[in-house]
């Protein structure tokens, strides 16, 4: 049988399955196809992020305690959704409940800064290796935050971005990002303007409407794992770009780990053309290594932004680096935010980075992470699925094509008709999972070896009726 031919065979079967499956969701769900319908009257879609929505609905949650959600129907479920990778110290864990009470009792919001806030910091400088840092509220507020004291401290306003990654929603970062590039009809695009002598650098459109076209001439798009193509476009525009941005672990289209050397050159390069480097560990940071992926790979960038595991479950953001870069913030260079530093996201961070996700919170996540990436490859093998799986302790994921990703051009060579298949698959047998094929899964502190088992038998038993 050829490689086209099976590739069609396993695509329709993916079409049924995804078929026979949603339909067995909705059944499932009426709960949330009520609210939906409550919902829809007053919040677009039906939610309050875009990254919620779903069709027909999303699956509206109630409560959730240690590894395990229940919906708004009752149904239980394992949880590898983990809030797009907050929750790594799972749900209702005791020692931030406690720290959440604590912390509302003495008052949950002064706009001054607090004793916690400052301890927070100096925890995230001990972790993350950096001089300086500043507390905010969101991912999209350290990116958008560090972008601009990159532009103020070099003077510069050209920003470069990798192709295919998510740094937040502001304007400048807006370009070649999935998945509101799927409703615009984008994520295809791979091309632009160019941008340096070789093409391999590009300007392109915004991949959302309400960016002004003038902020195409702002944001160069580089190829992740391709030093080449930033040395190309450093050595003849260096001195007009401010910043390259970028996931030092790719983690907007699965998983995609930087080749050896990669971060190396990178930062040599940056280093050369007097371009500030800023790591977005939104993602990564606190997940795949105590200190993220500074720790785990040992290159240290500029700036590095966090937020999602850090908090504790709690709303938080921040961004820091070399004290000559951040300094200045006392300088000119805007950076407020009346919620930054709130003394209850601040207490429940500092207990979850030093109470919660200790050396042996990641020797656990390490063998729960092994486990299931493990399982997975076992059945992927077994039936001949064309997917493969990557593991990075608490995070990971299974993206379907053969080959590991090296960039977000392999990234559409995925078939996402299985993973479409494999979404709702999951989620009848009680796995609750991220809905977008460029989302992974989080393991959390509180995941147990039986959860493990059953995300792995529920997935071996799709891979098996996908191979029919």
């Amino acid at each position: 049988m050829s490689i086209d031919t099976d590739t069609e065979r396993l695509t329709a079967r993916a079409r049924e399955i995804s078929a026979r499956e949603h339909e067995r969701l909705l059944e499932r769900t009426r709960g949330s196809a009520r609210l939906y319908e409550r919902a829809a009257r007053v919040l677009p879609l039906g939610v309050a992020s875009n990254f919620q929505a779903n069709d027909p609905y999303p699956i509206y949650l109630d409560r959730g305690l240690g590894s395990h959600v229940w919906d708004v129907d009752g149904k239980e479920y394992v949880d590898y959704h983990g809030g797009f990778g907050v929750n790594v110290v799972g749900h209702a864990h005791p020692k931030i409940v406690s720290a959440i009470e604590q912390a509302a009792r003495r008052g949950i919001h002064f706009a001054v800064t607090t004793e916690p806030a400052v301890a927070l910091a100096e925890e995230l400088c001990r972790r993350f290796r950096l001089e300086r840092v500043r507390i905010v509220n969101s991912g999209t507020e350290a990116t958008m935050d560090a972008i601009r004291v990159a532009r103020a401290a070099t003077g510069r306003e050209i920003v470069l971005k990798i192709e295919g990654s998510y740094h937040g929603h502001h304007d400048t970062v807006l370009f070649s990002v999935v998945p509101e590039a799927d409703v615009l009809g984008l994520r295809q695009t791979t091309s632009g303007e160019a941008a340096d002598s070789a093409g391999d650098v590009y300007r392109t459109i915004p991949t959302s409407k309400g960016v002004p076209k003038v902020m195409a001439e702002y944001t160069l798009i580089v190829p992740f794992n391709d030093a080449a193509a930033l040395e190309h476009v450093l050595s003849e525009r260096g001195d007009e770009i401010a910043a390259l941005i970028m996931e030092p672990i790719m983690m907007n289209i699965g998983i995609v780990v930087p080749q050896p050397g990669y971060l190396e050159a990178v930062r040599d390069l940056c280093s050369k053309h007097g371009v500030v480097l800023i790591f977005d560990e939104v993602k990564s940071g606190a997940t795949v290594a105590p200190g993220g992926a500074i720790e785990l790979y040992g290159v240290q960038p500029d700036l590095a932004c966090f937020a999602k595991a850090i908090g504790g479950g709690a709303t938080i953001g921040a961004f820091g680096g070399r004290a000559d870069v951040m300094d200045v913030v006392t300088r000119g260079a805007a950076q407020q935010g009346t919620f930054n530093g709130n003394p209850l996201t601040a207490r429940a961070g500092l207990v979850a980075l030093t109470e919660v996700l200790t050396p042996d919170a990641y020797e656990h996540l390490a063998k729960l992470g092994a486990r299931l990436a493990g399982g997975c490859r076992t059945a992927i093998e077994e039936n001949r699925i064309p997917a493969h799986a990557v593991d990075l302790g608490a995070k990971g994921c299974v993206s379907y094509r053969p080959q590991p990703l090296q960039n977000y051009r392999d990234f559409l060579d995925c078939n996402a008709e299985l993973f479409t298949a494999s979404w709702p698959w999951l989620l009848n047998r009680s796995i609750f999972m991220t809905p977008g094929d460029e989302e992974q899964w989080t393991i959390g502190v509180q995941h147990t070896d039986e959860d493990v088992d059953r995300y792995v038998e529920a997935f071996a038993e799709f891979c098996s009726e996908l191979e029919g």
